[in-house]
Order: structure tokens, then sequence, then C-alpha cells
């Protein structure tokens, strides 16, 4: 009913850019918290950033700066603006929904941050 599907990742070298985008089906994506989760090999999944249905938006220290989470509602796509990419970025990178019964993730995009 609800898919999240994710693309806009691969190779980049450091400082380099990605923009990845998360398109939703069964679900209106401004009515809803959206966010971008990313893990690492051996790691777990973190948080990156979110965006709230009023627009307001949060990332976590690590990206703050750099990434930036948006939305267009009339594709239904939200959007994490990738900038000054760290070897340390390297990870699959995870969209999600929330409402108000369930969390919705999309499969994934791999970034790559190497030279």
């Amino acid at each position: 009913q609800v898919q999240l599907v994710e693309s806009g990742g691969g190779l980049v070298q450091p400082g380099g850019s990605l923009r990845l985008s998360c398109a939703a089906s069964g679900k209106i994506v401004s009515m809803y918290p959206m966010g971008w989760y990313r893990q690492a090999p051996g790691k777990q999944r973190e948080f990156v950033a979110r965006i709230r249905p009023d627009g307001n938006t949060e990332s976590a220290d690590s990206v703050k700066g750099r990434f930036t989470i948006s939305r267009d509602s009339s594709k239904n796509t939200g959007y994490l603006q990738m900038n000054n990419l760290k070897p340390e970025d390297t990870a699959v990178y995870y969209c999600n929904l929330n409402t108000w019964t369930t969390t919705y993730w999309g499969q994934g995009t791999q970034v790559t941050v190497s030279a």
C-alpha cells in the first residue's frame, strides 16, 4: 500500500555532492514526518535528517551545514541534498515516513565516498 523508493546514490569523490530522492506512493509525503537514515558497514542505523509537516527540519550534528532535507509536494517526493561529502558518509541511505500506525522504509540507496 505504501511504498518508498530511493534513488540517486552512487560513487563520489570527497568534497563532491549527491542528491538522493525518495519517491512515495500510497501516502502524501507532506502529511507526515519524513526522514533519512543511514547505515554504514558494521555500524547501527543512524538518524540523518527529518522534515516535519510544518516544514521544520532537523539534522544530525555529523551532517549539519552539509546536508539539506526537502520535499516536493507536486511530485510526492522527498530529497536529501548532500554536499561536501566525506568518506565517513559512506553508507546505505534509507528514506522513512512516519504515520500514526506505521513507520515505512525504503530499500535504501548506496552512497560511497572515496577518492
